[in-house]
Formats: structure tokens, C-alpha cells, sequence
């Protein structure tokens, strides 16, 4: 295959390129580097005609600002000259030309730097261009970097872009020559997301400009917004060829949207048109985003007819630094002390006509208020100064003897060499700033603008704060909004879920539209915007607004309530009554009424009726561990008195009846008082018997009930061992349905007053409570379990109460002539 040398490739060009002239600016030195920059532009568009493709147009326009980084160049280099520790004995020297922004002409430039000018293309320099340069401070856009790097790869020339911003160029596979000044399109694409973070907009819509600078900055922005719940609304793109087609159509989606926040990356020729659109449309209410493409150009900030809709445009812009005696040294140029400048000339006949004085001037080329590719050209020129005062830095290096591999003499500096000084660059710059290049690029940094109204109705752009890599430093209090106020504007398909609710997605709807849902009882969210309600510890409970988790509070049935003053109330009556029937019968003694009803057994009854009363009186209150235990076992060992009474009093009424009959005289030997006494006090013991061991071994705790859902939680004995309570509850039922058993079999004896039916039916009522008792305790909330027990208690005393001793004392009190003997025992 037959190589293609530098010298062919050169002529190539400039075969087809015969027709421009390349002007520059050079300086002698003793290493030249060169500059290549796009001063003269295509003609300027004007609003009617975008359809036009001017891109083989003459290129005769003088652009200012690029003009400015040219004399930047020079600036840092006369600088660097006139510093002493840099560069020490070697002067720098420079030559730059005029790209005109084709790729072509670029190419043409490039080779003319790095080889000479033996056959340059019709070359108007004012200085003789033999030297060839060892690195290029340019080209200005990517495309053309991407061309120039390529066919200067393998000459290990190193370029270093102050503009070109393509993420490509970060590949230092293919690109291991290239570096920049500038950031890459992904880090403005990354700041801008967090502009998005930072803000809390979660619904926007995007407009960008269809080539890869607005389809990579687009999908790097998806993929920093990924999984962040931040939606897109719509995405229009604009196309060169249908401009003024795409424009109207992304207005009207603008004009239809219900995203307020609105994101551009396309240049700044596409968003002329769309402004004027919306403004025709009057869509004055959108908040834009503006890339670094559009968000400093001149042309939109003094453009009056779109002010109404571009105020309050926040973007991202190159960063921004001052050049110290920069404005003093641009306006010091002119045509007199630089004769061969035909820069300088055309400036002057473009502003003055060629007779004034830049001393006194305010224009776009004098203004160093926002130097941005111009600080950027500024840095490129040290960071090459640096690497060749690395590179030129070795003892004796002028000897002839020198023959250090490490040593390059400032006549042959051999391009390779200064590749490998500018990968390991580490310097300060001139601001005490540190530089340095990771890979091809440097550090990101970007300011954030804000387009701002002024009295005059156009448009300023006032620094609000700057993105340092992965962090946003805003001023928020002088940033001014779309509507004209401080206010931050919202944009969200669906508002934040306040604290207390969860975000539930729309089915079918994008993740940013949702609906908030309360949390339920026990949950909690403590944020806005929350996706899940967290469950509250279980000695916790949600407040009402379900924002905090409150500690539960203890709930049981006290002395202070209504439910426990009436328990304690029946209680104590049911005492009192007791009271009052055992000093009637205390009283009435020696009546037949009280000696035929076994009076020691009364006596003994009424007495642990009133320990039954008493008994539910120890359920109120706060539970404690020696409360738990002693309850039971009181209300255990009362009842079971108590059925004992009765049950003995049934035997001895059956033995009675039974040993009038021949035979059974002996009967009631076996039921007199000593066996009586005894008989209830071992059917109390085995009760007595249960309760020790059930309570020595498992007793009752106070607990918590946490299981029960709400803010009062209910604090009770918890039955550590079911079996006890069991034991207990069926050892009562035992007697009682064994009593009730013998008083029926003898409730037809013939007696007037039979006080079996008595028994029988008090043992009916007990053993009836105490059946319904069981499903009630079961299924009752919290406190009111003790409730229905001492309910239940009160109950079964007060009918065993009633039962048995009402009618005795009925006839006691109000009906004395029946209590003789002869009225008992007749039939």
C-alpha cells in the first residue's frame, strides 16, 4: 500500500483550496507553537432565513470574539517571555491562522504548522513561516478535532482544543494526542442534572438539536436522572434541514405541556426561532435550561423580541476568570504600532473607519467581563509552556557535549517528547489555581447563569454560582425566575407526597405521576416525597398525622374512669349489702329461720361472698407482678369458699331429708359440724393447692398488649401458663355444677322453706354467668377483659347473694310471723 507522506497530504489540500487566503499572526522564538482559531465565520442568519444552508458561502465576516482568543494567545505568550522563572533563556514564539471553521482549511493550517510552508496555499503572512511548531493550541471545533488528531496521531503532535467538546475525544485510544481546556459535553450534561437535583424538578420537557451534541448530552443526562424519579415529558428534535417545521411543532408541544421546566441542548441558531415562536404563541410561563452551546451567546441576551420569554433562563457556561492586564494590552492595539496586522486593520475600518482610539470603547471584542474560550486559549498556552519548561529543563542544556536522552534542545524539540510532559502536567496556574489533564480532559468546572431583565428591557447575564465536578454552589437570593420573582418555580406532573403519605404509581403512567396514599395505622413517613410508610416499633404507634412514631401508652382500667368507679361502686355495694344481711342474720340468730339454714354455714357464706366483692376490687387498677399473682388467687380461692359453703350446705340438707327415713339415722353422723367445717375447708385447700403451684411455677405478668393495634395499648396480666387458669376456672366449675346437681335432686323435699330451690337456682345463675364469661373473656379488647372478668365476679355474687339470702331476710324483716318453726316445717 503506498504511503501518503506529509508533504502529499499538504498539497492535496491545498489543491482544492486555492481560493482563501490563510491570514495569521506569528512571533519569532526559539519554539514556536501554533494557534489555529476560526476568526473570519460564515455570514449570520437572520430570522427569515434559516432554511438556508450558507455553509459554502464565502467566509468574509471578522468575528470579534474568536479575534479576542487570538490576541489571548498572544497575551500569554509575551507573558510567558516576560516571566523569569519560566522558560528561563528561551523565547517563546507563536504562529497562528485563520480556519474559518472548514474542515479543509483546518487541515490545511495544521500541516502548515507542523511542516513548514514549502507549499503553502497562496500564504499572506506577515512574517517569514519556515519554523515548524511542536503543538497546536486549537482546533475550536470537534468535528475538526476529531480530523486533525487522527492524521496527526502518528506524528505525536499534541493539540489542545480550548473549545471542542465532544465526549469522543476523551477516548485516548483514539485520540492519545488530544487534550483540552474546556470540559466535555457529558460533565455539562451532568451539571445540568444536578441543576435539576438541586431545584427538586421532577417534570421537564427536552429540545435538542439533532446531531451527536444534542443526542449525547440528552443520553447522559437519562443516565444521570435514572432511577431518581425525574421524568421527561416530551423530547422534540431539531433538525437543520426542517428547522423552521420542528420549531413550530416543539412550540406547540411547549405550548401544550404541563412541564415548567423546559431543557435545551441545541445551538444557539435553533433556539432564535423557537423563542420567536413562543413569543408569537406568548408562552411566557416556561423556566429554561440552557446548555453551554447557547447560554452566554450575545445575539439571544440582546435580541428584544424574545425577552418576554428567554428572562429567567438559567444554564450552564464555560467558566469564566479574569486575565490580569488583558483589557489594558487588547486596547492598546492598533494600526499604527501594528502595521502588518491585517487583523487589527480590518477591526479598526469595521469599528472606526480606521481614525480612533479602542482606549475609550465599549464593543464585544473590548469586554473582558466574561472570559471564557478566551481563559481557556490563556490556559492552553501555559499548559504548553510548562510542559516545555519540563521538557527544556535539564543541566547544560546548550552544551554540545550534552548528550542526556532526557535533554531536547529548543531547535529540535521533538513532538513526542512534549506529549509525554504534557500527560504527567501538574502545575498552578497563574491565579494559584491547580491544572492539570486526566487523560484529555481537565477537572469540570462550569459557571451557572442567569438571564436577567434591565431597565431597558433586554437581557444581562449575572453569575449565580458554579458547579466544582460533583458539587453545586448556588446563590439562590439573586437568581431571577421566568415569573420575575426569587421564587423557585415548580415542576412536577404530580406534587410531593407530604409527610405522612406514600407515593403510589398511576398504572400505566410514568414513575413522576403519582397518587399519595396515607399511611396506614402504625406507619409512618417522616419525609416528603416518601415511596414506603416504615412500620413503628411495637412499643410504638403512629400519631395521628402519621408522621412520628409516639410511644404507646399504657391503658388499663383504673379507679379514674367511669368504667372503673362503676365496677368499684357495684363492688363496694355489694359489700355493704353482704354487710348489712350478715348483721341481720347476726342479729336474728336464735330465729328458726337462721338456726334451720345451718347459721355457721350462712355466716361462713356471707363471708366469702364479701372476700368475692372485695376480691374484683384488686383487678382495678395498674397491674404489677404481686397484683397479677394475688388477684387470681383471691378470686380463685373466694369462689371456691363460697361453692364450697354451698355445697356443703346441699349435702347436709340432702343427709337431713335422707335419715328420717328407717335405716338412715346414722346418716348425720357423717355431717355434723366438725365434718362441715371440714369438708369446706378441703375443698378450699386443693383450690389453695392449685394456686401455689400454678403461681410458684407460671405465674401472671404485667404485659403489654402490642399486638392489639393503637395508640393506647392495654396493660394486663398476661397468663404465662394457661393450664393454672384453666385448673382454677374448672376446679370452681367442678364444685359448682356438682352442687348444683345435688340441690336439684333435692329441691322437692318437703319443706316450706326448701333452701335447695334457693341453691338451685343461685347455682343456675352462677353457672350461667360463668359459661357466658368464657366466649366474653375471649373475644374482648384490651382492658375490657378485666372488665367482663370482675363483671362476671360481681355477677355470680350478687345472684348467689340475692338468691339465697333475699327471701330469708324478706321473711326475717317484713315477714316475722312466718319465722316460727311450725311455718318452716309444714308441708
Amino acid at each position: 500500500m503506498k504511503q501518503i507522506g506529509l508533504e502529499g497530504v499538504q498539497a492535496s489540500v491545498c489543491s482544492r483550496w486555492d481560493a482563501q487566503s490563510n491570514k495569521g499572526l506569528s512571533l519569532d522564538g526559539d519554539v514556536i507553537i501554533g494557534g489555529l482559531f476560526n476568526v473570519y465565520h460564515l455570514p449570520s442568519f437572520t430570522e427569515q432565513d434559516f432554511t438556508k444552508k450558507p455553509y459554502y458561502e464565502p467566509c468574509t465576516g471578522l468575528n470579534s470574539v474568536t479575534l479576542k482568543l487570538m490576541y489571548a494567545m498572544a497575551f500569554a505568550v509575551e507573558e510567558i517571555n516576560r516571566n523569569n522563572s519560566l522558560l528561563q533563556g528561551v523565547k517563546l514564539g507563536y504562529r497562528m491562522l485563520d480556519s474559518c471553521g472548514r474542515y479543509p482549511w483546518a487541515l490545511q493550517s495544521a500541516l502548515s504548522l507542523i511542516g513548514g510552508d514549502a507549499h503553502s496555499c497562496n500564504s499572506t503572512a506577515s512574517t517569514p513561516q519556515s519554523t515548524s511548531a511542536p503543538l497546536i493550541i486549537g482546533p475550536g471545533f470537534s468535528s475538526a478535532g476529531v480530523i486533525l488528531s487522527r492524521i496527526l496521531g502518528p506524528l505525536s503532535v499534541p493539540l489542545i482544543s480550548y473549545s471542542a467538546t465532544c465526549p469522543c475525544l476523551s477516548d485516548r485510544h483514539k485520540f492519545p494526542n488530544f487534550f483540552r481546556t474546556i470540559p466535555s459535553d457529558i460533565y455539562q450534561a451532568r451539571a445540568i442534572a444536578r441543576l435539576v437535583f438541586h431545584f427538586k424538578w421532577t417534570w421537564i420537557g427536552a429540545v435538542i438539536a439533532n446531531d451527536d451534541y444534542g443526542h449525547s448530552a440528552l443520553q447522559v443526562f437519562q443516565e444521570e436522572i435514572q432511577g431518581k424519579r425525574i421524568c421527561l415529558e416530551f423530547i422534540e428534535t431539531v433538525r437543520w434541514e426542517t428547522i423552521m417545521d420542528d420549531v413550530k411543532k416543539t412550540a406547540i408541544t411547549i405550548q401544550a405541556s404541563t412541564a415548567r421546566v423546559i431543557l435545551i441542548f441545541c445551538w444557539y441558531i435553533g433556539v432564535i426561532p423557537l423563542f420567536l415562536e413562543l413569543t408569537e404563541k406568548n408562552v411566557t410561563d416556561r423556566q429554561f435550561l440552557a446548555s453551554e452551546a447557547w447560554s452566554t451567546r450575545d445575539a439571544l441576551l440582546q435580541n428584544l423580541a424574545i425577552s418576554k420569554v428567554a428572562s429567567g433562563v438559567v444554564g450552564v457556561a464555560i467558566r469564566s476568570s479574569p486575565i490580569p492586564g488583558f483589557e489594558h494590552y487588547l486596547r492598546s492595539l492598533n494600526p499604527y504600532n501594528h502595521p502588518n496586522d491585517v487583523f487589527v486593520r480590518e477591526l479598526w475600518e469595521k469599528e472606526f473607519g480606521g481614525t480612533e482610539s479602542l482606549k475609550e470603547v465599549q464593543s464585544v471584542f473590548t469586554d473582558v467581563s466574561q472570559l471564557r474560550w478566551t481563559y481557556n486559549v490563556y490556559l492552553a498556552v501555559y499548559a504548553a509552556a510548562h510542559a516545555l519548561h519540563s521538557l527544556l529543563s535539564c543541566p547544560n542544556r546548550d552544551s554540545p557535549t550534552n548528550n542526556s536522552s532526557t535533554c531536547s534542545s529548543a531547535k529540535h524539540i521533538k513532538p513526542r517528547e512534549l506529549l509525554q510532559q504534557l500527560n504527567k502536567l501538574n502545575i498552578s496556574t497563574p491565579h494559584g489555581e491547580m491544572f492539570y489533564f486526566q487523560g484529555a480532559d481537565i477537572p469540570a468546572k462550569f459557571d451557572i447563569v442567569n438571564w436577567q431583565k434591565t431597565p431597558e428591557g433586554s437581557l444581562k447575564l449575572v453569575l449565580v454560582g458554579y458547579v466544582d465536578e460533583f458539587n453545586v454552589h448556588l446563590n439562590e437570593s439573586v437568581i431571577q425566575w421566568n415569573t420575575g420573582s426569587s421564587e423557585v418555580p415548580v415542576s412536577v406532573c404530580s406534587k410531593s407526597c407530604p409527610p405522612g403519605t406514600r407515593m403510589a404509581n398511576r398504572k400505566g403512567e410514568p414513575v413522576c405521576c403519582f397518587d399519595c396514599i396515607p399511611c396506614g395505622e402504625g406507619e409512618i413517613s417522616n419525609i416528603t416525597g416518601s415511596l414506603h410508610c416504615k412500620s413503628c416499633p411495637s412499643e410504638f404507634w403512629s400519631n395521628t398525622e402519621r408522621t412520628v412514631c409516639i410511644r404507646r401508652q399504657m391503658d388499663f382500667l383504673s379507679f379514674n374512669e367511669t368504667l372503673g368507679i362503676t365496677l368499684t361502686t357495684v363492688a363496694v355495694s355489694g359489700v355493704i349489702v353482704t354487710t348489712a344481711v350478715f348483721v341481720v342474720f347476726l342479729y336474728y340468730r336464735q330465729t328458726p329461720m337462721v338456726r334451720a339454714n345451718n347459721s355457721e354455714l350462712s355466716f361462713l357464706l356471707l363471708l366469702s361472698l364479701k372476700l368475692c366483692f372485695l376480691c374484683s376490687l384488686v383487678f382495678i387498677g395498674r397491674p404489677s407482678v404481686w397484683s397479677c399473682r394475688f388477684q387470681q388467687a383471691a378470686f380463685g380461692i373466694s369462689f371456691v369458699l363460697c361453692v364450697s359453703c354451698l355445697l356443703v350446705k346441699t349435702m347436709v340438707v340432702l343427709a337431713a331429708f335422707r335419715s328420717a327415713r328407717p335405716g338412715a339415722a346414722a346418716l348425720m353422723k357423717w355431717f355434723g359440724p366438725g365434718l362441715q367445717r371440714g369438708s369446706v375447708c378441703l375443698f378450699t385447700s386443693v383450690q389453695i393447692i392449685i394456686c401455689i403451684i400454678w403461681l410458684s411455677l407460671s405465674p401472671p405478668v404485667p404485659q403489654p398488649d402490642l399486638d392489639v393495634p393503637g395508640l393506647k395499648v392495654s396493660l394486663k396480666c398476661a397468663m404465662a401458663s394457661v393450664v393454672g387458669f384453666s385448673l382454677v376456672l374448672g376446679y370452681i366449675g367442678l364444685l359448682a355444677c356438682t352442687c348444683l346437681l345435688l340441690a336439684f335432686l333435692a329441691r322437692k323435699l318437703p319443706d316450706n322453706f326448701n333452701e335447695a330451690k334457693l341453691i338451685t337456682f343461685s347455682m343456675l345463675i352462677f353457672c350461667a354467668v360463668w359459661v357466658a364469661f368464657v366466649p366474653a373473656y375471649v373475644s374482648s379488647p384490651g382492658k375490657y377483659v378485666v372488665a367482663v372478668e370482675i363483671f362476671a365476679i360481681l355477677a355470680s355474687s350478687y345472684g348467689l347473694l340475692f338468691c339465697i339470702f333475699a327471701p330469708k331476710c324478706f321473711i326475717i324483716l317484713l315477714r316475722p310471723e312466718k319465722n316460727t318453726k311450725k311455718h318452716l316445717m309444714g308441708r
